[in-house]
């Protein structure tokens, strides 16, 4: 696992823009897996800004990304359909049928689990897989307690998972209950990992990845599993360390 010690939030963005857009030009056809949030953000915003100014192209790159909240529509701005479409998908060239999420509409909800799972296999697997860390130490949707074995499925969101993500929300009482997420063993197939963490919210959770045991109870530490992790972190996320 290697560390990349960065000054803030911005440096951390920068550092893992700039990774993913080697990456891309040494694989113009690569499989990017995607994570939403506040986390990513920055660092797509700097790829939408870097392709703007010096024309880096996705039109080749396919992109999956590792959950959506069920119940929502598409259009939802809420949903992580609309997030991706906003924050990333409408600022650069992917191809209309290179980019996926899972749909938190489908009818069959364990259908949508297995085809997704499927699509990840048909896609060769994810190359440069983007991950944050939760506060319990989820990653993707995947809450304390669940199997390392675990592919895609439906999860329940914990309390605090909820709370965290009512920013997002008008009320704590509007952030969906469940979720479809890639599971930890659909992860750590992943050919690289960056995991992203920044501000003192993540200290104590990357203290418990960097230096705890490995444990189903904390979902992140399953990725010292993964012989190819790259660690991006601020000072204050790395307060602990």
């Amino acid at each position: 696992m290697r560390l990349i010690r960065t000054e803030n939030y911005a440096e951390m963005s920068l550092e893992a823009g700039k990774i993913i857009i080697d990456k891309i030009h040494s694989n113009p056809g690569l499989t990017l897996g995607l994570a939403t949030g506040s986390t990513p953000k920055g660092v797509y915003d700097y790829l939408s800004q870097d392709h703007k100014v010096n024309g880096t192209s996705y039109h080749q790159v396919k992109s999956i990304n590792l959950d959506e909240y069920i119940g929502l529509k598409v259009q939802d701005p809420n949903s992580y359909h609309y997030f991706m479409g906003q924050n990333l998908f409408n600022h650069l060239d992917f191809h209309e049928n290179h980019t996926h999420i899972p749909n938190g509409a489908a009818g069959d909800l364990e259908q949508e689990c297995l085809r997704y799972e499927q699509l990840i296999k048909e896609l060769g697997g994810v190359d440069l897989q983007i991950l944050g860390i939760g506060q319990n130490g989820h990653i993707g949707f995947n809450e304390p307690g669940t199997p390392f074995s675990s592919q895609t499925h439906i999860v329940t969101l914990a309390k605090n998972t909820r709370e965290a993500n009512s920013r997002f929300f008008n009320s704590l009482e509007d952030v969906p209950t469940q979720a479809i997420t890639m599971g930890i063993a659909s992860i750590l197939e992943s050919k690289e990992i960056l995991l992203l963490a920044s501000g003192e919210r993540k200290a104590e959770a990357l203290l418990k990845f960097m230096n705890g045991e490995i444990s189903e109870e904390f979902p992140a530490s399953a990725l010292k599993h993964h012989q190819n992790v790259t660690v991006i972190a601020d000072r204050d996320a790395l307060k602990y360390i």
